[in-house]
């Protein structure tokens, strides 16, 4: 997939709109505790400073309800801009407001302005063609550097897009180096290529899992998704979570599997708890032993040396989802190990961002994996083979 990419654009001393993901976690206090996709996105900033550009840029935080709520406000996040960029960041109190466009109307070259959380217009995610109109009317450029969003048909990353022309639109290098590495790994990736793919629900990843198994050599499953597959071959599965309805699907895609020549693995013992709870009853057992009434929370340490004999001679390994309710610590340990297994690889290793960027950033292995994406949802979409929204307007 080619891009319209920004080093083809010509910005030079233009005033430019980059749609950034600002979309960062904070503590209660205000204060930012990750700013991984803040910092993803200073190569595009830099390069438009060096092109004497006026910029200005737009975000959403959180899921404010359509209106101005100062605690998804973006002031934490033009303070961090500020300290990293080392530039004073002009600070707009609204999105197409009075303040907003005097401000980016007064805009001179090589100064930078925050529009605040574009999700306080409730015409954003309804990809309103009024609000789009007026963010486009502020600039002469469209940068799209938010892949994390591009999932989203949302008037700031694809309904802007249809009031600039193929000159005067562009992928920002961070959207440009998600989808060249994400079409590198499904179309021409290093062999063996093994999937681990968990999460709770079968739901949730059936399309990527369809779409992934005519490219893959091996995959592994883990988290609450397994007990629908271990369901599906006649195990009891107690409590556990199960999607019924997908059982036929379940099957379906284990035979596809055979027929493909595609090694498919699931857990062979679990960490069983009596309930969904912290302090919680558990005990280890094999998945032919799950007590009635009880449920599977995180794979075992039977699954845990299976699994890392499946990926030891693994070129390329893709991890989408946990092994287990990783957010309590008692079920934390299968995702863990499998983390240190991934990280500790010598074949080339991507993370599909949300839950498992997360994960792996708690076990401080983020360092060790090859790509770790900067979008849960969007990267999930690319593995289902489909073409983003917001990707699609800026294609060659």
């Amino acid at each position: 997939m080619q891009l319209l990419g920004i080093k083809e654009c010509d910005i030079h001393g233009k005033k430019v709109f980059i749609r950034c993901d600002f979309n960062v976690p904070m503590d209660d206090y205000g204060n930012i505790t990750d700013d991984r996709r803040i910092r993803s996105a200073l190569s595009t900033i830099h390069y438009c400073l060096d092109q004497e550009c006026a910029i200005v840029l737009g975000s959403h935080f959180g899921r404010p309800k359509g209106e101005p709520d100062e605690k998804y406000s973006l002031a934490p996040i033009a303070r961090r801009l500020h300290q990293l960029l080392k530039i004073e960041i002009q600070m707009a109190e609204d999105v197409i407001g009075e303040s907003a466009k005097k401000m980016a109307s007064n805009l001179k070259k090589g100064e930078v302005m925050l529009l605040e959380n574009l999700r306080f217009e409730k015409g954003e995610t309804k990809n309103d063609p009024e609000l789009s109109a007026a963010l486009a009317s502020m600039v002469e450029v469209y940068i799209n550097d938010a892949f994390g969003v591009s999932h989203r048909a949302h008037a700031s990353v694809e309904g802007i897009t249809a009031h600039f022309d193929t000159e005067h639109k562009a992928a920002g290098f961070l959207l440009q180096k998600e989808i060249q590495f994400f079409g590198t790994l499904l179309d021409r990736p290093v062999r063996p290529f093994a999937a681990i793919v968990g999460g709770s629900k079968v739901s949730g990843k059936l399309e990527a899992l369809i779409n992934l198994l005519p490219k893959v050599d091996k995959i592994l499953i883990g988290g609450g998704m397994a007990f629908t597959f271990l369901k599906a071959l006649g195990h009891e599965v107690g409590n556990s979570l199960v999607e019924d309805d997908l059982i036929d699907e379940a099957i379906k895609i284990m035979n596809e599997a055979k027929q493909l020549g595609v090694k498919f693995y699931l857990p062979v013992d679990v960490v069983a708890a009596e309930k969904f709870a912290p302090d919680a009853m558990s005990r280890l057992v094999s998945i032919q032993e799950i007590p009635a009434g009880w449920m599977g929370l995180d794979i075992g340490p039977a699954t845990v040396r299976l699994y890392r004999q499946v990926l030891a001679d693994v070129q390329t390994i893709l991890w989408n989802g946990p092994m287990g309710v990783y957010e309590m610590d008692r079920f934390s340990r299968g995702s863990n190990k499998i983390a240190h297994f991934v990280a500790d690889s010598y074949a080339t290793t991507v993370v599909g961002g949300g839950d498992t960027a997360d994960l792996v950033q708690r076990v401080g292995l983020d360092e060790e994996i090859t790509f770790i994406s900067t979008g849960g949802g969007a990267s999930l979409e690319l593995l289902e083979g489909k073409i983003l929204p917001g990707v699609k307007p800026l294609m060659k």
